[in-house]
């Protein structure tokens, strides 16, 4: 990718989140770029009538994103769950069926809408998305600190919700690299508002 083309994929992004202050969209988008789709480029933006041919397919693929201690910490601190499985090292290995310090399932949901910035199916002319819900959230597989995840998103469906409005339905995975059992699966749900 050439700087021109990321010059104009960050041009595209800041237009489609025109309800946001430039300094926030400037800054979520430097700080989840890292999380760009797999093989790179932006998210995948396309009409309301092109979203009905991605129904069924995969339309986003995160690049791995790797879960510290510090940011198991960090988030035990901010909800105020110091399970002895998290944040405790010495504890787990004496006290739970796993080897080490594992992260929490909470913390890998919350992960959600920074890989849906890269890994959704967006909307042209989106003014601005909203997170509608989730379904079906299932935590499968413990995520072990120092693994790294990412992503996979199918579009489920598109639909007008109103004049202005299209619920987008999208299946996550969120695997884990080097398993073959993903950490999360759900329905995330989002209301684009045009």
């Amino acid at each position: 990718m050439t700087n021109t083309d990321s010059l104009e994929n960050l041009r595209n992004y800041l237009n489609e989140s025109a309800t946001m202050t430039a300094d926030s969209q400037l800054r979520n988008y430097v700080k989840t770029s890292r999380l760009a789709l797999a093989g790179g480029g932006g998210p995948l933006s396309v009409d309301l009538a092109q979203a009905q041919s991605y129904i069924g397919k995969e339309v986003g693929l995160t690049t791995w994103f790797r879960v510290s201690q510090k940011r198991v910490n960090r988030f035990a601190e901010a909800t105020g769950d110091f399970q002895f499985n998290q944040p405790d090292r010495a504890s787990v290995l004496h006290e739970n069926c796993y080897t080490g310090t594992i992260a929490h399932g909470m913390l890998v949901m919350s992960l959600l809408p920074t890989f849906a910035t890269h890994g959704t199916l967006k909307i042209h002319g989106t003014r601005q998305n909203i997170i509608y819900g989730m379904d079906k959230v299932r935590f499968l597989n413990p995520v072990r600190i120092g693994s790294r995840l990412r992503g996979r998103f199918t579009l489920l469906s598109a639909m007008e919700r109103g004049a202005n409005e299209v619920l987008l339905r999208h299946s996550v995975v969120i695997e884990i690299e080097g398993e073959s059992k993903p950490a999360l699966m759900t329905d995330w749900l989002v209301v684009s508002v045009l």
